[in-house]
C-alpha cells in the first residue's frame, strides 16, 4: 500500500496538501479517507471523474475508501464555485439520486465485503438539533475567518445566503463524524473545497483532539479553456441513457491534442512509463494515444465489449468503411412525414444536433463539411427526401468526426 501519495502526485491529482510529509507518511499505513459528492443528480458527468479515479487509486493501493453522499448538505446548498444560489433539491429526489451515483461508483470501486462504503450525510445531519449544533459545533468557528476563504468571498460580491453560510460548519461536521464512526483521517477533493476541509481537519483537533489531514485535486479545464466534461452540446455524463457509449468514446478520442498526456495519466491505470511513452507521439501516430485513452476511458465506465464496439464504429466512420455497427452511433428520430415533404439539408444538421443553430448548420455544409450518407452536400436549402433514407434511416457526418443517425419513424 505504499507509494499511494507518489502515484498520486505524479499523475497529477494533488493540487494542495495540509501537511505533506505528514499525509505521506500516514499513507504508507491503511487509512481511511473520504471524498463527498453532491446527490443534486442521479448521474456523474465526466468532471466527476478526477475524484473518482482518486479514490480508485486509494482502494488498489489497499486503503479503506469512503464515497460520502451529501444528502443532508445537498439540501442546503454548497456556495464554492457558484455566483449564485444552487437550486435546493426534495429529499426525496436527493435519495434516488444517490441509488443512481452509487451503481456508477461500483465501476471504479469494490464495494463488496465492505471493501468501500457509500454513508449519506443525511444519516447524522438531518436528524441534528439546531440549537445543541450551534452550542457544540458552531462555537469552535470564527466569522472573520469563515468570510475570508474563497468559497464565501466570492459569493459576497454577488449575495450570500444566510443558509449557504452553514454549509461549512456542515461539511466540517461530516469530517468529525466519519472520524468517528469510521476513523477517517483524510479528507480529499477539489480545489474549491480546501477551506471546507481544513475546516473539518481543525474541528477534529479541537473536539477530539485526533489528527486529521487534507488533500486537494486540480480544477480542470481543457487546454482550449473548456470546463472537463463539457462539450458544445453539454455535459458528458456517465449514465449510457443520457451519453451513449459510442458518445463517450468519441469524447475522449477527440480531446485535443495537449490534452492527452494528461487525461492518460488521470483517467487510466496505465503504468506512467507507458503514459510517458503514448504522451511523446505526434502527427498521426497521436492517434493511437487518443484511441487508447478512449478505449481505456469508456472500459471503465461501460465494460470492454462496449468500448470495443465503440472503437469499431469509430475506426470505421472516420476511414469510411462500410459494416460498421450503426446501432452504436448517437440516434436522432424524425417523424417520417418531414421526409416525404423534404427537409432543408441546414434545418436536418440543425435539429439532428450536427450544429448548435441552423445558422451554423448553413456554414458547415457552405464549407463542405456535410454529407448524407457519405455524399458530400452542396448546398444548405438542399431538400433531403424519404428517397435518401436506406433501411429508414440515413447516416449524417459533421466534418471528420461527428456522425449522426437519423431515423424516420
Amino acid at each position: 500500500m505504499s507509494g499511494v501519495y507518489d502515484v498520486l502526485k505524479e499523475r497529477g491529482f494533488v493540487e494542495q496538501v495540509s501537511d505533506e510529509a505528514k499525509v505521506r507518511a500516514m499513507l504508507e499505513k491503511s487509512v481511511t479517507c473520504y471524498i463527498g459528492f453532491d446527490p443534486t443528480s442521479d448521474s456523474f458527468h465526466a468532471g466527476s471523474l478526477v475524484p473518482i479515479m482518486a479514490l480508485a487509486h486509494m482502494q488498489r493501493h489497499g486503503h479503506h475508501v469512503l464515497a460520502v453522499v451529501g444528502g443532508g448538505t445537498a439540501m442546503i446548498g454548497d456556495p464554492s464555485g457558484k455566483t449564485e444560489l444552487r437550486q435546493l433539491v426534495s429529499k426525496e429526489e436527493i435519495d434516488a439520486n444517490a441509488e443512481g451515483l452509487k451503481r456508477q461508483l461500483a465501476h471504479f470501486l469494490d464495494f463488496s465485503g465492505g471493501a468501500a462504503l457509500m454513508v449519506n450525510n443525511a444519516d447524522w445531519l438531518r436528524p441534528l438539533n439546531y440549537i445543541e449544533f450551534l452550542r457544540d459545533i458552531g462555537r469552535h468557528f470564527s466569522v472573520n475567518k469563515m468570510l475570508a476563504a474563497e468559497s464565501y468571498r466570492t459569493r459576497l460580491e454577488t449575495g450570500l445566503n444566510f443558509i449557504e453560510f452553514n454549509y461549512m460548519l456542515l461539511q466540517a461536521y461530516d469530517y468529525l463524524e466519519l472520524y468517528r464512526r469510521h476513523g477517517c483521517t483524510l479528507q480529499m477533493g477539489g480545489n474549491d473545497q480546501w477551506g471546507n476541509i481544513l475546516a473539518g481537519a481543525d474541528l477534529i483537533r479541537r473536539v477530539e483532539r485526533g489528527e486529521a489531514e487534507a488533500l486537494t485535486f486540480p480544477l480542470l479545464t481543457t487546454a482550449a479553456g473548456a470546463k472537463m466534461g463539457k462539450t458544445e452540446k453539454g455535459a458528458v455524463w456517465l449514465d449510457p441513457k443520457r451519453t451513449s457509449p459510442y458518445e463517450y468514446y468519441q469524447y475522449w478520442i477527440n480531446a485535443d491534442d495537449r490534452d492527452v498526456g494528461r487525461f492518460l495519466a488521470l483517467f487510466t491505470f496505465l503504468p506512467m512509463d507507458e503514459v510517458r511513452r503514448l504522451s511523446s507521439l505526434a502527427g498521426e501516430e497521436l492517434r493511437e494515444a487518443k484511441e487508447i485513452l478512449a478505449v481505456e476511458a469508456t472500459k471503465m465506465n461501460h465494460g470492454e465489449s462496449e468500448a470495443l464496439k465503440a472503437r469499431e464504429a469509430s475506426r470505421a466512420l472516420f476511414s469510411g468503411e462500410g459494416g460498421v455497427d450503426e446501432s452504436s452511433v448517437p440516434t436522432v428520430e424524425m417523424d417520417r412525414g418531414r421526409f416525404e415533404e423534404g427537409i432543408p439539408a441546414f434545418a436536418l444538421f440543425a435539429d439532428a444536433g450536427l450544429a448548435k443553430t441552423r445558422g451554423e448548420a448553413r456554414r458547415l455544409i457552405a464549407q463542405g463539411g456535410g454529407y448524407v450518407n457519405g455524399r458530400r452536400l452542396d448546398a444548405a436549402e438542399e431538400m433531403i427526401t424519404a428517397g435518401e433514407l436506406k433501411d429508414g434511416a440515413l447516416m449524417l457526418r459533421a466534418g471528420k468526426k461527428k456522425y449522426a443517425r437519423v431515423k424516420a419513424s
